[in-house]
């Protein structure tokens, strides 16, 4: 996360906060100043949130959830900015925060504003990034049915097999058609992988120093 002052300036109006149909919004000319009550932070638009965190932009009892708010209702792409700076504003929240959305994204050079579609060659630089996560996908890439068959052992046309499925995947049948106990829970290599990543972010030399930076 880190301060993004260009984008805080320009002024916009949303139609589809009052209108029924999706249209582009409108930018106004005037440029407003950045704030001084609150430091401006952005991020990933994926993210998961505590509840106390989630009970605090609720209640806003400081109202600092309450103003971040209202001056995000006219900020391009918000979700990638309100949370994030509510939270890294906190006292009692910001040293909670880790600095990653668990997923790969591959960026151009230098970065566009979208990232590149991911393809068969991504393939093993997903896996080796440990992230349970990845974007962006086009319709009908072969990479996905990769990730089916060699990640997830999934048979086409059916779920991904859990611990609980004890029937036979031979010939294209269906394991989860036989059902052994349900609270078995065996983490696979994909749980390990996950496991490494999240031991990585909470390293002292990740963690700490990467919080609301």
């Amino acid at each position: 996360m880190c301060c993004r002052f260009q984008r805080a300036k320009p002024i916009i109006i949303d139609p589809g906060l009052y209108m029924t149909k999706k249209t582009d919004v409108f930018w106004i000319t005037q440029r407003r100043s950045v704030p001084t009550a609150f430091k401006l932070f952005t991020g990933s638009a994926w993210m998961a949130l505590s509840r106390p965190f989630i009970d605090y932009s609720i209640w806003g009892w400081d109202n600092l959830p309450r103003n971040a708010l209202m001056y995000y209702s006219s900020f391009i792409s918000s979700p990638e900015g309100y949370f994030h700076t509510v939270i890294c504003n906190a006292k009692e929240f910001s040293n909670t925060t880790v600095n990653s959305d668990l997923h790969f994204i591959s960026w151009d050079k230098p970065p566009k504003q979208h990232p590149h579609h991911l393809n068969l060659a991504d393939f093993n630089r997903m896996v080796s990034s440990n992230a349970p996560f990845a974007r962006k996908f086009p319709r009908d890439n072969p990479v996905l049915d990769k990730i089916d068959a060699e990640l997830l052992f999934r048979v086409e046309g059916l779920f991904v097999p859990g611990g609980w499925c004890t029937g036979s995947a031979e010939n294209g049948s269906d394991p989860c058609s036989i059902i052994g106990d349900i609270t078995v829970l065996n983490p696979g290599h994909g749980a390990k992988r996950v496991e490494q990543l999240i031991k990585s972010l909470l390293s002292s030399e990740n963690f700490r120093p990467k919080q609301c930076k």
